[in-house]
């Protein structure tokens, strides 16, 4: 039987002709991987020679599969000139994401091509987002203008889930801020002898930055991650595929009602989560600090202004659109398998989360400038 053999030629314009011949067979000694991969370094374009072959098995394909995979990406693959059978397993090969490893292997590959792979797929996820905003621009103008949509029990039924049945654990994060928020402020507070300021302490900062942003840290944990996990599986599933199918829009039947429910339901939150802080700020005051319920209540009345209000509602209002956005953009990015659900979910939070502390920044920047020239 003879032995499998391969070798290959470059073009001056980057090329490369892949040359198989002899039996490619599982009974054979196959070439070794190294020397083969160290021939793909540098090509732009491969195709391949078969006319030496003289018969293969599930060797061959498993054989090229290792070998072009890590490559796929940044090398164009003409694959007609390998046996019809080889062809068609290839193709499904390729056409089939590979599941990711419960641990990857260290790329043997050099610095620069890992830096080309990250600025291409970098490029890919921009194209994924500006496509997923003009997808969600586009269904939401459908809306407005009365065509398409989503089913309204599905508005309220996500209105439930982030609004009501996130009451307790915004309850107990927001009472337990405003108890660490007057705790602290008692400590230093009661060096100078004005312990009553720990109800201005309290109620400005739960209204202007804690309240907002506490509650957009929960619902990142909670319902923007929910939002991935739900919208990932039915990635795995297909049911996303199916709707496409059936000529439904994906964004507007399955993103949309999430975001508006949860734009809707977090300054609400927001507002009983400045109440509860105030609460917890006020056990302190009253119990530690000898403040009689009605100069603390007094106290609070006459630090906190209308603006202070306004201001945190409308960040809440902020969050709630970016921890909506970048758990249903996650979602809809999933891959095929669960562990990319899980890596979906877990991208979903971090991104939630630091898009929060961005935008807060940037716009505690804007309403002082605001403040000042106005």
């Amino acid at each position: 039987m003879e032995p499998p053999t391969f070798h290959s030629k470059r073009s001056p314009d980057g090329e490369t002709v892949l040359i198989f011949q002899g039996q490619w067979k599982t009974s054979q000694p196959l070439p070794p991987p190294d020397a083969a991969t160290a021939t793909l370094k540098g090509a732009r374009q491969i195709r391949f020679d078969c006319r030496g072959l003289r018969g293969w098995d599930s060797a061959l394909p498993v054989f090229l599969f290792t070998l072009l995979k890590p490559a796929a990406d940044t090398i164009t693959i003409d694959f007609s000139g390998l046996p019809d059978g080889v062809q068609t397993l290839l193709k499904l090969a390729f056409a089939v994401e590979r599941t990711e490893p419960a641990r990857e292997q260290p790329s043997r590959f050099p610095l620069l091509h890992k830096t080309g792979l990250k600025v291409i797929r970098l490029y890919r996820e921009g194209g994924e987002l500006a496509a997923f905003t003009g997808e969600l621009v586009t269904a939401l103008y459908q809306i407005l203008r009365g065509r398409g949509g989503f089913r309204r029990q599905d508005l309220w039924f996500f209105i439930q889930e982030c609004g009501a049945n996130a009451l307790p654990i915004v309850s107990l994060i927001a009472l337990l801020v405003g108890v660490i928020l007057g705790f602290v402020g008692a400590i230093q507070l009661q060096l100078f002898g004005a312990q009553i300021y720990v109800a201005d302490l309290v109620g400005i900062s739960m209204l202007l930055e804690m309240g907002a942003m506490m509650t957009g840290v929960i619902m990142a944990g909670r319902t923007g991650a929910a939002y991935a996990a739900q919208l990932g599986t039915m990635q795995v599933n297909e049911e996303i595929d199916a709707l496409q199918t059936l000529g439904l829009s994906p964004v507007a039947y399955l993103v949309l009602p999430r975001m508006i429910a949860l734009i809707l339901m977090m300054p609400l939150l927001c507002l009983y989560a400045d109440l509860l802080g105030i609460i917890g700020g006020a056990g302190i005051g009253i119990g530690m600090l000898d403040i009689s319920p009605v100069s603390y209540l007094q106290q609070t009345q006459n630090a906190l202004q209308l603006d202070h209000l306004v201001e945190g509602l409308i960040k809440a209002t902020v969050y709630g659109f970016l921890v909506s956005f970048a758990g249903c953009l996650r979602g809809m990015q999933c891959g095929r398998s669960a562990s990319a659900v899980g890596d979906a979910t877990t991208s979903a939070v971090v991104t939630s989360i630091v898009l929060i502390v961005v935008s807060d920044a940037i716009m505690n920047v804007v309403i002082h400038f605001i403040k000042t020239v106005f």
